[in-house]
């Protein structure tokens, strides 16, 4: 079968160095946006800069009257604030959910440990009975250790995240006043940041785990393996929460301020005067930047999971082909390399000088990332695999070639992009898909929704097919190992992903820095050109989180049929149908929870910002200051609060069905919520997104057609400002939860397959 050319020496040294120069890359970054200063004080210069931004900008800024110092202190105490009200609400809600870190931890230990009754021997291989394996009670320890360690990386991931992006807002803000070239460097740095962070943290720590759980298991390789799948658990449970409970928290200030604001007071979006516009601000970085990031590394950490899970019990485990078996991770090394060069596109090698140039440069690092990631991946291949290897497909091995597998994570990488530009045809205002959307509002809020929801429905045709091409491709080639590494060759540009996705949150909060400090309506311009990217950008990220969760809970489906030692999944028997048929309606149920509880959390916003308007005098005409204070207490409350009922049903589910009814009825119910998950999945994100930004199209008013829908305040812009109002939780709370819920139930039914193999199905035993 030959070697792979790359040594086990060059692979141990590979991984870690790729880590650690994308974490450097990131403090690089981060050190840049750092000179941008919050003070009032002359930038200092250096010789290297004078010409772009130096001392020819800032006598520009002294004759427009835009250097104003009044102007940066307000910014400063703006970002603040935003800044104290996300690290408050993320502290109470870790505080939660670390209680159920550690009970769930509790939780793996018991179930595992149960399997063989807490026994200490050694015992037959799963799939080698003749091989001795390491005792059920070790899988059960470093499972229980390997989620933690996935939950606390997870969180760490979205907390840094968050700090960046608040960080950074007020920084774009002031760079704006430079030019919209200037502001946009500063966005999409302080995303690059992020990007890379979470990209190589997750790997540095997936990696290290691996060889300090080597040292125990040794040459148990399917143990080590199978326990490491906890780190996808951990991942995707923490995310679960920070995705659920930001996503309210965000969404619930949002549609308050908007109701209440733009459509019953006519007042402009980000107001000082409007008593929800901190909180509103805040949720953009608990719901768009930390939960987000936490969603991401969840799909990151589970799809390296699946595959090396699979690996491990073929050619590569059973030969212990050190090099081959880490072949995922190699991927993702190269992913950020690839990712730093094309990063490198949008800050160094060319510069953003026009509104216009905004959205093409952000498409040009999809697509520049995607080809060089091409051949990124055909040299990891080449040195990372021998030319033909087994690979274990239900119960037999299957003979790959490397090229084959190349195609696998080419087709899962290519998928992805087309993915990224279906979502922004449906979602960017310079297409007429949105431009229709934004028509009907001429005939108010009903047609609008109505077009809205067509969109919604319309946009899942393409992307299906680009998934169920990868899958069928990947699954001919190299059987479910084929799916997983799909699914990671369409994260492997995840820090680009990030970038371009945590870029939207940081515009859009620099754009309502901007009007709470009372900025020309030029600096706004500029922000609102910025988030309006950063809208269909965003969409991006969700279409690749959304296609990326299919391929990945397929593969950990794939994974744990095979360890639960089903032979066949027969939707025909009742046992599978009926799993099948509720796992369908699961979805509908989640995103049934996640939407009513933003509803009920904006009624008590709405309620209080009328209140504060009803009863401050002043307030209207701008003399008064509002009471910020209780609208960030409303959406922390309802937050935390509403985020438990969902995510005890994603997490209940698997536990509940594979004890009492076996692990046929959980494969069904597996198959059933990826099904009806991914379309529902795609549908809101887009329908939401559409609506926002037919929302925008119109206040920016750039075309004939535009204006002559607008202006602010006009009755078409009220009717869009109500579909807008509609779609927020549709695109920012329940669409991308659903991801996580799919591959959620998948990881933790992996995670818990030994067990209910040897105890599940307690109904059918008992009747």
């Amino acid at each position: 079968m030959g070697s792979a050319l790359l040594s086990e020496m060059g692979t141990e040294i590979a991984v870690p160095v790729c880590a650690v120069i994308g974490i450097a890359f990131s403090l690089i970054q981060w050190f840049v946006v750092s000179r941008v200063k919050l003070t009032h004080d002359r930038p200092a210069t250096s010789p290297s800069n004078n010409k772009k931004n130096g001392f020819n900008d800032y006598l520009i800024e002294e004759e427009e009257g835009i250097n104003d110092h009044s102007v940066v202190a307000k910014c400063a105490e703006i970002q603040n604030a935003i800044s104290e009200g996300a690290t408050s609400f993320l502290f109470t809600e870790y505080q939660y959910v670390g209680v159920f870190m550690i009970a769930f931890a509790i939780l793996i230990f018991l179930f595992l440990g149960s399997v063989e009754g807490f026994s200490t021997k050694s015992q037959p291989c799963t799939y080698d009975q003749q091989k001795t394996c390491k005792p059920a009670l070790a899988t059960a320890v470093f499972s229980t250790v390997s989620f933690l360690l996935g939950a606390i990386t997870s969180v760490l991931s979205g907390f840094l995240g968050m700090k960046i992006a608040t960080y950074a807002n007020a920084r774009t803000t002031l760079e704006a006043r430079k030019g919209v070239g200037k502001a946009f460097i500063v966005a999409f740095r302080s995303g690059a940041v992020m990007g890379f962070l979470l990209a190589a943290s997750g790997l540095l720590v997936l990696y290290i785990a691996i060889n300090l759980f080597k040292l125990y298991y040794g040459d148990d390789w399917e143990g080590l393996f199978e326990a490491i799948t906890g780190y996808g658990l951990g991942g995707s449970s923490m995310a679960l929460f920070g995705r659920v409970g930001g996503g309210i928290y965000t969404k619930a200030a949002d549609v308050g301020a908007d109701l209440v604001g733009k459509v019953e007071r006519n007042i402009p979006e980000d107001d000082p005067r409007n008593p929800a516009v901190i909180a509103d601000n805040v949720g953009d970085n608990v719901g768009d930047i930390a939960g987000m990031g936490s969603d991401l590394f969840g799909s990151y950490a589970e799809s390296s999971c699946a595959a090396l899970v699979v690996a491990s019990i073929s050619s590569f485990g059973i030969n212990h082909e050190f090099t081959a078996m880490l072949y995922p991770l190699l991927i993702s090394s190269m992913g950020i390399l690839v990712c730093l060069i094309t990063t490198l596109f949008a800050t160094d090698f060319f510069e953003i000088k026009a509104v216009k140039e905004i959205e093409p440069a952000l498409k040009k690092q999809l697509i520049i990332s995607t080809i060089l990631m091409t051949v990124g991946i055909a040299i990891v291949t080449w040195i990372g695999l021998p030319s033909s290897f087994t690979i274990y497909n239900f119960g037999v091995q299957k003979v790959v070639k490397n090229w084959q597998l190349f195609l696998c994570v080419a087709v899962g990488l290519w998928a992805g992009l087309v993915i990224g530009f279906v979502t922004e045809y449906y979602t960017s205002n310079a297409y007429s898909p949105v431009q229709d959307v934004a028509d009907s509002c001429r005939t108010g809020a009903a047609t609008n929704v109505i077009f809205g929801l067509a969109l919604g429905y319309k946009s899942v045709i393409i992307p299906i097919f680009a998934i169920a091409i990868s899958i069928f491709v990947s699954f001919s080639f190299a059987a479910m190992y084929g799916i997983a590494v799909a699914a990671l060759g369409m994260l492997s540009t995840i820090a680009t992903g990030l970038a371009i996705d945590a870029y939207g949150p940081i515009s859009d909060n620099a754009g309502g820095i901007a009007e709470m400090a009372g900025m020309s309506h030029r600096i706004r311009e500029r922000t609102d050109a910025l988030d309006a990217a950063g809208n269909t950008t965003a969409a991006i990220g969700k279409g690749f989180a959304i296609g990326s969760a299919a391929l990945v809970s397929l593969a950990l489906f794939g994974a744990f049929v095979s360890r639960a030692a089903i032979s066949t999944v027969d939707v025909l028997t009742p046992k599978v149908f009926i799993g099948l048929i509720v796992g369908a309606m699961l979805p509908y149920w989640f995103s049934a929870m996640t939407m009513k509880s933003v509803g009920s959390a904006a009624l008590k916003m709405v309620e209080e910002v009328r209140r504060q308007f009803n009863t401050i005098p002043g307030l209207m005409e701008g003399l008064a200051k509002p009471d910020y204070a209780t609208c960030v207490k409303i959406s922390t409350d309802a937050s935390i609060k509403e985020m438990i009922p969902p995510g005890a049903l994603v997490m209940l589910t698997p536990l509940i069905v594979g004890t009492f009814f076996g692990v046929e009825t959980l494969s069904g119910v597996l198959a059933g919520s990826l099904v009806s998950g991914v379309q529902i999945a795609i549908s809101a994100s887009n329908t939401g997104g559409a609506w926002d930004n037919a929302k925008k199209y119109i206040e920016a008013g750039a075309s004939e057609h535009a204006r002559s829908l607008g202006p602010k305040g006009s009755e078409p812009h009220k009717a869009a400002v109500i579909g807008d109002t509609i779609g927020d939780p549709l695109k920012d709370t329940s669409g991308p939860s659903l991801n996580i819920l799919i591959k959620l139930m998948a990881v933790e039914s992996l995670v818990f397959a030994p067990f209910f193999a040897t105890h599940g199905g307690l109904l059918f035993k008992i009747f």
